[in-house]
């Protein structure tokens, strides 16, 4: 039995009792390479699942109970509802996430018949942006789906309804990425996705002489009270607008050239800015999938750099101190690219970096990023992995 596992099944035990029928699931964290808010804006993504997420000791009860308790939130204690009560609660906290996909499943017409016990661990920094609400929706349809049977949910279809319980169940406007990224992981490989058809295929991460490091600014984003759903709303009134004079569905069918030749109908500066991103973003997402498959490295990390500034500028989803990160970066010889990643108003940024630059990045950013903020950075040298699994 691996240690983790041990440990979760240990605690279960310390906490419901018995661990009698326990079983264990993961489902990991994501980071994307490239192509910030494309996803609702029917453009493509480029992220990869690690080996960092979200671990679960779950077990089904007699009755219709639902009892959660987290190892990172041990003052919590255990988090008890029904599922006969499934509302939404001002105070569900971090429980909402599975209630939400328990709510979806059920809304779905899945058959949940009992309650369960459920033990979480995640090994993902909270509100670092590398999806922690993502992992633990899928995590929870990981463990639904084999505790009751449900064996014609697809991984696709548990992207699918974490994006639903949390557009409708937590008041969280998202597109369909980070679930997509748990959902479908693959060790060693990046997701090229389509989110307007959901086609998707795998691209192999292979740098050579160099590695993936997410720096984390440990200014927590939180999407829910953020400019998130703000920028959604920007962006569908740029479209409203380009729909007048262009035929298209999404802001992804535009190329920057037809953009350039019809921007003047959106009316508002801020609307088009938001609009300019989310065009040029998925083109150079596209670029730079090609730049990768053709073993061109730098070119990547070039379009990495791009799409920070359009993220931080024309979007205005960075903040200072995760800039101050990234153009820390930019200064080291052997940084190929670095941008801000996930959602953005904080979070992290990840950076392309050549193995002999390692040290040398950790220190000089760690020590810029402080004297600059007051703030201490922490790095993770990232490992890309599989999707949900059973242990």
């Amino acid at each position: 039995m691996s240690d983790i596992k041990k440990e979760l099944i240990d605690e279960f035990e310390k906490i419901f009792g018995d661990s009698t029928g326990v079983s264990v699931y993961f489902a990991p964290g994501r980071v994307n390479l490239i192509g910030e808010h494309t996803d609702y804006n029917g453009g493509h993504v480029f992220p990869c699942a690690l080996t960092i997420g979200t671990y679960a000791a779950v077990r089904k009860r007699d009755d219709r109970e639902l009892n959660f308790y987290s190892m990172n939130f041990p003052d919590s204690g255990v988090v008890k509802t029904s599922l006969d009560d499934m509302r939404p609660k001002a105070d569900d906290s971090w429980t909402a996430y599975p209630k939400g996909v328990i709510w979806a499943f059920t809304g779905r017409g899945y058959d949940i018949p009992t309650g369960l016990d459920v033990l979480i661990y995640g090994t993902i920094p909270a509100g670092s942006g590398l999806s922690s609400s993502a992992s633990l929706e899928v995590l929870t349809g990981e463990f639904l789906r084999d505790q009751f049977g449900l064996n014609e949910v697809t991984n696709v279809d548990l992207a699918k309804i974490g994006q639903y319980s949390e557009n409708n169940y937590n008041g969280m406007n998202c597109g369909i990425m980070d679930q997509f990224a748990s959902a479908m992981g693959k060790k060693d490989n990046a997701i090229f996705l389509d989110t307007a058809t959901l086609e998707f295929e795998y691209a192999p991460i292979a740098l050579k002489d160099a590695c993936i490091i997410v720096t984390n600014s440990n200014v927590k984003h939180s999407l829910v009270g953020s400019d998130y759903n703000t920028r959604r709303a920007e962006c569908e009134e740029a479209l409203a607008e380009l729909k007048k004079v262009v035929d298209i569905e999404s802001l992804g069918d535009l190329d920057e050239a037809t953009f350039e030749a019809n921007k003047s109908v959106i009316t508002k500066d801020n609307c088009r800015a938001r609009a300019k991103h989310a065009v040029y973003e998925n083109r150079r997402t596209i670029k730079a999938v090609k730049a990768l498959k053709d073993g061109d490295v730098e070119a990547f990390g070039k379009l990495m750099n791009e799409a920070h500034t359009s993220m931080s500028v024309d979007y205005a989803a960075s903040c200072p101190e995760v800039d101050i990160l990234v153009e820390a970066a930019w200064k080291i010889e052997g940084v190929l690219g670095s941008r801000i990643t996930g959602g953005g108003f904080g979070g992290c940024s990840v950076s392309i970096v050549r193995n002999s630059a390692v040290e040398k990045f950790k220190s000089e950013v760690a020590a810029e990023y402080e004297a600059k903020t007051g703030l201490k950075a922490d790095f993770y040298v990232v490992s890309i992995g599989d999707g949900p699994l059973k242990l």
